[in-house]
């Protein structure tokens, strides 16, 4: 039977060059505890003060922004008044819900993209996302 390591926060934040910090072990151990999921700043600090781990709202932020530089959580823009974090860093693409402001993966097989644009001279195209908006069907 083989069994999967899971890597620690501590060399989770190493590996991507940041010092483990408390303050940076402690929101990664959070983030990563439950899997692959979408979470804002607002959502994070909530679980931290939960958890009683003292920390700012600013720190926060702070520390997503440096783990989304470092490359261990990307930013997903679905909509202008909130920011979502994903720990799932492979490319795949998103369904958001509308109203209910969540947020789910959809696996990038099932999506085809093609006639991209040729960028820019000197750029090329680092990714695509995908995010498709869903509300429930009204009843008739």
């Amino acid at each position: 039977m083989t069994r999967v390591m899971e890597i620690s926060s501590q060399e989770r934040l190493r590996n991507s060059g940041l010092r483990p910090t408390r303050q940076r072990i402690a929101l990664a151990d959070l983030i990563f505890a439950k899997g692959d999921r979408h979470l804002t700043v607002e959502e994070l600090h909530e679980e931290a003060v939960a958890a009683g781990v003292p920390i700012s709202l600013a720190t926060v932020y702070n520390t997503l922004h440096q783990f989304t530089e470092a490359g261990i959580i990307r930013v997903l823009a679905v909509e202008s008044a909130k920011t979502y974090f994903d720990t799932n860093v492979s490319d795949h693409h998103h369904f958001f819900i509308e109203g209910e402001n969540e947020v789910l993966d959809i696996p990038v097989s099932n999506i085809q993209i093609g006639n991209l644009p040729e960028p820019p001279e000197g750029m090329e195209i680092s990714h695509v996302d995908v995010v498709i908006r869903l509300r429930h069907k009204s009843r008739r």
